[in-house]
């Protein structure tokens, strides 16, 4: 026996991915089903499923209950840098997204959008550290939903101080930016301007309840941003938490090396 020859259901894994790779099945098309390809590859509708099952898992194709199995539909990558904190940009819905991963890959814009709940919350030890108060001290969140032209892309949840945003537009459990600049403008207008920004990026497997929000494939991780912003003084005027799906961005930055 050849223990380098793939099983039958690895092996039917290898055409189909070959299929899909090279564009001979195309994104969002219908794949035969499981006892079609048992009878197509002589092989037992469970060895069929298996290799459906090896596709879903590399988050290949997607399962619609009481539809059928398809190519997974391919999404714009936004590559995110230090850039989309830009001054100018705090009022800007409108994001740039590249057809792949490549810097001089084919552009376009969609438009952005978020919902969002916000309740007054106390604070727990990873927020009250970030943003220097005691654990249960008063603070608001802000959740939201992050949208490009209406598909979930990841979820943001900031927190501030109490006494920084009471009665401001980022209270307002509208949806949309706060007010007409967002939430960093706000802060600027209470004399808190952002000047700083710390980043902790890491890699996971989401939670039943993240997949379903942003609409995630079986296997596809997720990436997880934890933000502190802060004044040019030091202050900590902000604290976040986002989850983003991980096929969905590319983080790009350019710095010089330090000595």
């Amino acid at each position: 026996m050849n223990e380098n020859r793939p099983t039958p259901s690895r092996r039917i894994a290898e055409d189909l991915r070959s299929d899909i790779t090279s564009g001979r099945l195309q994104p969002g098309w219908k794949l035969p089903s499981g006892r079609e390809l048992a009878r197509r590859y002589g092989v037992t509708q469970n060895t069929a499923n298996r290799a459906l099952s090896i596709l879903a898992a590399e988050g290949l194709i997607v399962v619609k209950t009481g539809s059928g199995t398809y190519v997974r539909e391919s999404h714009p990558i936004r590559r995110l840098g230090p850039d989309r904190y830009a001054r100018h940009k705090w009022q800007n819905t409108i994001v740039t997204v590249h057809a792949d991963d490549r810097p001089d890959g084919e552009t376009v814009e969609q438009q952005g959008g978020q919902t969002q709940d916000v309740a007054l919350t106390e604070a727990d030890e990873e927020i009250a550290a970030a943003l220097g108060i005691e654990v249960g001290a008063p603070v608001y969140e802000r959740a939201r939903v992050m949208t490009r032209d209406n598909h979930p892309t990841h979820t943001m949840n900031s927190y501030y101080r109490r006494e920084d945003v009471e009665g401001t537009a980022i209270v307002d459990p509208r949806p949309g930016i706060a007010g007409r600049g967002g939430g960093f403008a706000v802060l600027s207008e209470r004399g808190l301007e952002p000047y700083e920004i710390t980043e902790d990026i890491s890699a996971r497997m989401p939670t039943t309840e993240e997949a379903l929000l942003l609409e995630l494939p079986a296997g596809e991780p997720v990436v997880e941003v934890r933000r502190t912003t802060r004044t040019r003084e030091g202050r900590p005027i902000e604290y976040a938490r986002g989850v983003h799906a991980a096929s969905r961005f590319l983080w790009s930055f350019t710095y010089p090396i330090p000595d």
